[in-house]
């Protein structure tokens, strides 16, 4: 069924047609997707939800499924409902007594952009574009030139030229056109946004598609909370690039308690950052709704936007909710990555290393409660950023093959521990 009204200004209010557009023509505020609740009301149940697909698509009457779309256009390569698992041993070692995480390393091509991906480009199909494009980071990239591929679409994503090599391979194994920009991630998107308005057929999924690629994140908030069964938590901390994620995730917890779908509860969320790449956490912690750009400077480079495009809105949802920003260094993002992978056994790349990082910062503060039940949502997968533990896991013992090498090894490594 499809719900879309059409989309609307999120500063001036004025609504316009479903299309191609993200930015209002009358005072340049970001547009959004409009949906009729009333038919939303009588045909979202828990019921339906579950019995739909394992995949983002059980939630396809909260999503932008344009007039006329059918499942069968759907760009789909599985992504969504991914695990909500219990966090007892990283808890522990942060004082938290009731830690999940909402493992997004395990969508189709290891990231929580599968998500957007999937929706801004089933959007794209309706709208008669061609052409799957983006401004990436890594992350974006891959999922992009995966989708395409799986889809049969045409593809082509512009990334920074000093993106980590893991990410560039992920990403031209898929044959896209893959061009490197001698500049930042703010200039790449420039660079995408002057492409996105000459050329009708290419849809940006981050630039002229970003209504509905932002709408996919929602659906992480969506699962956290049925896999709760169908409830609230009480703190989701989450990693923060342009701060798209968090406010989707806010906004999926409104929308689940004004369908009567899960019991209206406080909740509070609260963003993450690398210290080289903080603008947003560094506008909260001075008390200003003010946000200014910063050249990035960090080993977590999925979050390295300068210029957050939802930078003002994540200020809104953490102050509205209660909740706090932290940012952190780089030593600290590794340290972390050991961490969550050494007491939970799940592999983060650095943006999962920032949120780790800062939930142990948020917890040592006393701004999470150690029995409240805490939600950090990890969103990439490890073996995308290899470099930043060179030298920080390694062989514990290098031998001779031989058995009393092995016993000596270890004999030693017990005298030590």
């Amino acid at each position: 069924m499809n719900v879309v009204q059409g989309l609307k200004c999120r500063e001036c209010g004025r609504e316009v047609a479903v299309g191609p557009v993200h930015v209002c023509e009358f005072c340049f505020g970001p547009l959004e997707v409009v949906y009729d609740h009333d038919r939303q009301r009588r045909v979202v149940t828990r019921e339906a939800i579950t019995a739909g697909p394992p995949s983002l698509w059980r939630y396809a009457d909260l999503l932008p499924v344009l007039p006329g779309a059918t499942p069968q256009e759907r760009v789909d390569l599985g992504a969504g409902f991914t695990p909500l698992v219990p966090a007892p041993r990283l808890g522990a070692a942060l004082g938290l007594r009731d830690l999940w995480l909402k493992n997004d390393t395990l969508n189709p091509t290891n990231s929580f952009k599968d998500r957007v991906v999937s929706v801004a480009l089933s959007a794209a199909r309706r709208l008669g574009m061609t052409t799957a494009a983006c401004a990436s980071t890594g992350n974006l990239a891959q999922s992009v030139a995966a989708h395409a591929a799986g889809s049969g679409m045409d593809s082509c994503v512009l990334i920074p030229a000093d993106l980590e090599e893991a990410k560039v391979m992920a990403t031209a194994v898929y044959g896209t056109r893959l061009v490197a920009v001698d500049g930042n991630y703010d200039d790449v998107n420039r660079l995408c946004g002057e492409i996105a308005s000459e050329d009708d057929d290419w849809g940006f999924v981050n630039v002229n598609l970003r209504p509905y690629y932002a709408e996919g994140s929602k659906t992480i908030g969506f699962e956290i909370a049925e896999q709760l069964g169908w409830r609230l938590p009480a703190h989701v901390v989450a990693p923060m690039a342009s701060g798209s994620m968090l406010v989707k995730i806010d906004k999926a917890f409104r929308e689940f308690t004004q369908l009567g779908l899960v019991d209206d509860a406080p909740w509070r969320i609260s963003g993450a950052q690398a210290t080289g790449c903080s603008p947003i956490a560094t506008a909260f912690k001075s008390g200003v709704d003010a946000i200014r750009p910063v050249r990035p400077d960090t080993v977590a480079k999925s979050l390295a936007i300068g210029d957050p495009a939802d930078g003002y809105y994540a200020l809104d949802v953490v102050h509205r909710t209660g909740g706090a920003m932290e940012d952190v260094s780089d030593p600290e993002i590794a340290e972390a990555i050991l961490l969550l992978a050494r007491t939970e056994g799940v592999f983060a790349e650095t943006a999962g290393g920032v949120t780790v990082a800062v939930l142990a910062k948020l917890a040592a503060a006393g701004k999470i409660d150690p029995d409240e039940r805490t939600v950090a949502v990890i969103s990439g997968h490890g073996l995308k950023t290899l470099p930043v533990l060179q030298g920080r896991a390694t062989p514990t013992h290098t031998i001779v093959p031989t058995l009393d090498a092995f016993h000596s090894a270890l004999a030693i490594q017990e005298v030590h521990a």
